[in-house]
């Protein structure tokens, strides 16, 4: 075969089109710290990387979703605390009014505190987080308790949907407590029982209260209970997205990152091929007829 001086020219340029495009895939590499960077340069690579993206999301948001859950949980388990807190009061009182030595104006004081109690536990079923009432099942825009102003008739609204977060691939979570449970209609009814027994000076009706005021404080534990364990299988939860998290970026990592030490030494080998093609070429295009005829 005859080489002629253009096809010399232009193997040359073609190898130092390559040899160019080398370095480039090497500076990107070391510049973006990627193997690919862009899905023609290994779609292999690409779509697993997109598949390992998509799992990172995915426990990321569902990392999202547990602080959600937390914070009607914890919001809801500090709630009920102080609710327990203002019963085992009222129950107190209550014991110390059945006293049959206290006269009748020393049960009218006591009546002002639980009555205070009384609105103090009106205020606990009525807590809001970040502007949503917590004990109203799914309905979350509207009070849980409404107080006529006039009579002071308090009326529960009795929505207990619970409210289902879900914390992790197929599993959803009940946020919230049932508020039936808790702030019932009875309980405020008993409370006014027991009131209107500290102000007609009725020991009898007092000492009666005592019981109730036993099995509200029961129904709130129980509750109490309940949330207690639902935030122990969360905890439980949030412990396997954190692991599922490494996991995720560990595999992805192995996907797409480079290993910088492999890179650094392809692209100083290709610089020195470069160099020695470029240092070749030179020598081959310089002689040529003009040369020869000097």
């Amino acid at each position: 075969m005859r080489v002629t001086q253009s096809m010399l020219t232009n193997n040359m340029l073609k190898n130092l089109s390559r040899s160019y495009s080398n370095l480039d895939k090497y500076s990107d590499q070391l510049s973006t710290g990627k193997k690919v960077n862009r899905p023609s340069d290994d779609p292999v690579v690409a779509m697993k990387g997109m598949n390992y993206r998509s799992q990172l999301t995915e426990v990321e948001q569902f990392q999202r979703n547990l602080g959600e859950v937390y914070n009607w949980m914890d919001n809801s388990d500090s709630a009920l605390d102080k609710a327990t807190q203002a019963l085992q009061r009222l129950r107190e009182l209550a014991v110390q009014a059945s006293n049959g030595t206290y006269e009748e104006n020393q049960r009218e004081s006591i009546a002002k505190e639980v009555d205070q109690l009384k609105e103090h536990l009106i205020d606990i079923a009525n807590t809001k987080v970040n502007n949503k009432y917590i004990f109203n099942g799914t309905d979350t825009k509207n009070a849980p308790l409404t107080v006529d102003s006039v009579t002071g008739i308090i009326a529960t609204s009795g929505t207990t949907n619970p409210v289902m977060i879900e914390v992790s691939g197929g599993t959803k979570l009940q946020a919230n407590i049932n508020p039936q449970n808790v702030f019932t209609d009875q309980l405020f009814a008993d409370i006014n029982e027991f009131l209107n027994a500290l102000k007609s000076d009725n020991v009898a009706n007092v000492q009666a209260a005592i019981g109730n005021l036993d099995t509200h404080i029961d129904n709130t534990v129980n509750e109490r209970a309940d949330l207690g364990a639902r935030m122990n299988r969360l905890e439980l939860i949030e412990n396997r997205l954190a692991e599922q998290e490494v996991i995720a970026t560990r595999t992805m990592s192995d996907n797409e990152d480079i290993d910088i030490e492999k890179v650094i030494v392809a692209l100083t080998s290709q610089e020195s091929i470069h160099r020695a093609a470029l240092s070749g070429g030179s020598r081959i295009i310089q002689p040529t007829l003009l040369d020869f005829l000097r």
